[in-house]
């Protein structure tokens, strides 16, 4: 069985609304691009060096269209060989523009064809898909979570945890890493059971 491997960036309110630019989800959020002043070399690195390893992609429908406007043009550099390279997968209700190449949509049973995905692939990575990402963590259908918190408070627009989260165990893999920005690193795995309760006096 594979890794479904989620990268997320989200604020200190945890807004994961448009990081990469006003163009990915403009309806109503004025911040969209947040993250770009935010970044430097070490996020930067530590970034693509979480693709190591990756043999496809796992994308909701406005990420795709992001992407495949502009990877398929970009020739150079390992995440592009890498991007252009690996299966894509895509969750849509709708009816995507499958013409970059690797593409392929995913049926209307997300669950089961994420699971299916899971067992075809080592290393499955999930960019973006806000919307995708709250139904993979609602589900549990995700084995590392690779959250990305940046020091800024926006106050508006869709958060990470919007309704409908379960209670979730997860264990921190690695050391935290930070950015001379302010940005933190955060690598999580799923972990059994469900949050337990305790007594600080005791």
């Amino acid at each position: 069985m594979g890794l479904i491997d989620i990268e997320l960036f989200a604020t200190l309110d945890l807004v994961g609304q448009a990081p990469g630019g006003p163009e990915e989800d403009p309806a109503g959020f004025p911040f969209g691009g947040w993250q770009a002043p935010l970044l430097d070399e070490v996020a930067g690195a530590q970034v693509g060096a979480a693709y190591e390893g990756t043999d496809a992609l796992l994308l909701g429908r406005r990420t795709y269209d992001i992407f495949a406007a502009y990877w398929p043009h970009q020739k150079d550099g390992e995440i592009a060989t890498l991007f252009n390279g690996v299966p894509k997968y895509v969750a849509s209700r709708g009816k995507p523009d499958l013409s970059w190449a690797g593409s392929t949509q995913l049926g209307p049973d997300l669950a089961g064809a994420v699971r299916e995905i899971r067992d075809r692939h080592e290393h499955v990575k999930v960019v973006g898909s806000l919307n995708l990402v709250q139904t993979l963590l609602r589900e549990k259908l995700f084995d590392r979570l690779d959250l990305w918190l940046y020091p800024i408070v926006l106050g508006v627009g869709k958060q990470v945890f919007d309704g409908g989260a379960v209670p979730t165990n997860l264990t921190l893999l690695e050391p935290p890493a930070a950015g001379p920005k302010g940005a933190v690193y955060l690598r999580y795995g799923l972990a059994d059971g469900t949050p337990a309760t305790g007594d600080m006096s005791a």
